[in-house]
């Protein structure tokens, strides 16, 4: 053990990607296809190899014991705040990526996130979907990446914030935040305040929505309305001096941070999602057909609804893979990080590509082709945790993602029912738009519209229920991750005879296992708890038999 310490302590510097240019090194290429420039990377280095954005060095580790070493690294190692120096002028002084640590840590907790808050959020999202479409005609023509902007925009504002606060936002909200968005540029990088048309154009949006934010409050303060949406307890708060303790620009970089995660990342996955439907015809038919059967019975597009769309589940995921909107994760290396003989020095970045992961073709075989099969019962090649990066991994996988998927499910439920789309442009004109740091569609991505008769129940396929999933009746336990939890609640939801959470001073949540092998009569809700956290925290193991799991529980103690 004591050598192998040493060569960790001694390890080399990652290998360089060749063909830098002088000052701007990998630039160029990375906004030109940054996912190509990876892929090169991979293959020139190996699982570790570093490139050059004008000065920052960044170590890619590619690979799931490589990326399980950067996901599990604690924040006082790989700082994420630093690695995004750019962002600062887009969320504004003490938000997100300026705050403390303990600040985003608080805001790591928004409890409307929550499985229990986010069990009403289905009937708000479903209600802006109809809002967004009651004028559309027989037949239509839409840009889809502007339909979903401002969509998920409106969505994303009245569950996460509340419906009073989304009924005053202004039109032209949704052209303020896609100006807000070209300050992500890649030449952000070499100085966040460069004199460029795209981050002017960002600097006078972010100007703008703080005038329409303090606008809101200005007339909320002269209105004998009760207003009690989250932004107007932030407004009213108070230190111990009577001073406001946060600032209107303050609140306005929390909306803009809550909105970067909880609207443009779907907007681009809702549009990808119809893309590759419309591309794909035979998986477009699956769903639609399941969509018909699933709601024949006229309910509501409810949470409970939304928990099992196995084939519409199985094409989103899909496009999570192709289509991941955050292609490179970074972190800030504060102290020298150690992997297998190499050592990325303070400093430096170490990064993790959710675009470059998600196509490894020892997880997901051919990995550029269209297959939301991989998904299904039997190959789930989702549940690789630390391959299989849509949403990030670890402790920072994204906190949203359970409500990310919840709302794609609620807008394809209504969509894919209502209207049937074709392509409206040649299928290659459809491509990624690069220029940003978060990769959108490019536009125009058009698709022509039609209302369509929704067949009766006898003219469609019958769904498998959950039930069909179940293994067997063979004894099994569960396995937390602890590392992974992040404290949804959605297991306990499921399944409360085995799952509790238990809640600290300070907001830190613990899972408890009441249960550790349960009886097999509650194992359709465990598998249900298993499948759907967010975080996949849980596992479930198959035994021999019950003294098997209890000799296993034994050791495990004993160690």
């Amino acid at each position: 053990m004591e050598p192998a310490r040493r060569i960790e302590q001694a390890g080399q510097s990652p290998p360089r990607l060749s063909g830098r240019w002088p000052f701007f090194g990998h630039l160029f290429e990375m906004r030109r296809d940054p996912l190509a420039l990876m892929s090169r990377l991979r293959s020139e280095c190996g699982e570790i190899g570093t490139f050059d954005l004008a000065g920052h060095h960044i170590a890619l580790l590619t690979g799931v014991e490589a990326q399980e070493a950067f996901f599990r690294a604690s924040d006082e190692q790989l700082d994420q705040a630093a690695a995004y120096p750019f962002m600062k002028p887009i969320f504004g002084e003490g938000v997100v990526f300026d705050a403390s640590p303990e600040q985003r840590k608080q805001a790591m907790r928004n409890q409307s996130l929550r499985d229990s808050f986010m069990r009403g959020h289905a009937e708000k999202i479903a209600a802006e979907v109809e809002r967004a479409t009651k004028d559309w005609g027989e037949t239509g023509e839409i840009d889809l990446l502007d339909f979903f902007a401002e969509l998920t925009l409106y969505t994303s504002t009245a569950c996460l914030i509340g419906p009073q606060f989304r009924e005053e936002l202004p039109p032209e909200v949704t052209r303020i935040f896609m100006d807000l968005e070209r300050g992500t540029d890649a030449l952000a990088y070499v100085n966040p305040y460069l004199p460029i048309p795209a981050l002017r154009a960002r600097d006078r949006a972010r100007r703008e929505l703080v005038a329409r934010v303090e606008a809101i409050f200005e007339r909320r303060a002269q209105s004998e309305k009760e207003y009690s949406d989250l932004f107007q307890i932030l407004h009213g708060l108070r230190d111990a001096s009577g001073k406001r303790r946060y600032t209107d620009d303050q609140i306005t970089g929390m909306f803009i941070s809550m909105m970067f995660a909880g609207h443009h990342t779907t907007s681009v996955v809702s549009a990808w999602g119809i893309l590759d439907l419309l591309q794909h015809p035979a998986w477009l038919g699956r769903v639609v057909s399941e969509l018909d059967e699933l709601y024949a019975d006229g309910r509501d597009v409810s949470y409970q609804a939304l928990r099992e769309i196995p084939q519409l589940e199985c094409a989103l995921k899909e496009t999570l893979r192709l289509h991941p909107p955050l292609i490179i994760l970074m972190r800030k290396v504060t102290h020298d990080f150690h992997y297998k003989g190499w050592t990325i020095p303070a400093g430096h970045l170490a990064a993790a590509s959710p675009a470059i992961s998600n196509r490894m073709p020892e997880h997901f075989p051919d990995p550029e082709r269209y297959s939301p099969e991989r998904f299904e019962p039997g190959r789930e090649e989702d549940r690789q945790s630390f391959a299989y990066l849509p949403f990030g991994a670890g402790r920072h996988r994204c906190v949203g993602a359970a409500f990310a998927m919840m709302q794609l499910k609620a807008i394809f439920s209504i969509l894919l029912r209502r209207f049937e789309f074709e392509l409206a442009q040649p299928e290659a004109t459809y491509a990624n738009d690069c220029s940003k740091m978060v990769v959108a569609v490019q536009q125009p991505c058009r698709v022509r519209y039609r209302r369509r008769t929704v067949p009766t129940q006898s003219q469609t396929f019958r769904i498998q229920g959950s039930a069909a999933r179940t293994q067997s009746d063979r004894p099994y336990r569960i396995r937390v991750d602890a590392d992974l939890c992040q404290g949804h609640g959605v297991c306990v939801n499921e399944a409360p005879e085995v799952f509790s959470l238990e809640r600290f001073e300070g907001g830190d949540v613990q899972l408890n296992l009441r249960q550790q092998h349960p009886s097999a009569d509650l194992k359709e809700a465990v598998e249900r708890a298993v499948r759907h956290c967010p975080t996949q925290a849980l596992r479930l193991e198959i035994t021999q038999d019950e003294n098997e799991a209890q000799t296993i529980e034994t050791q495990e103690e004993t160690k």
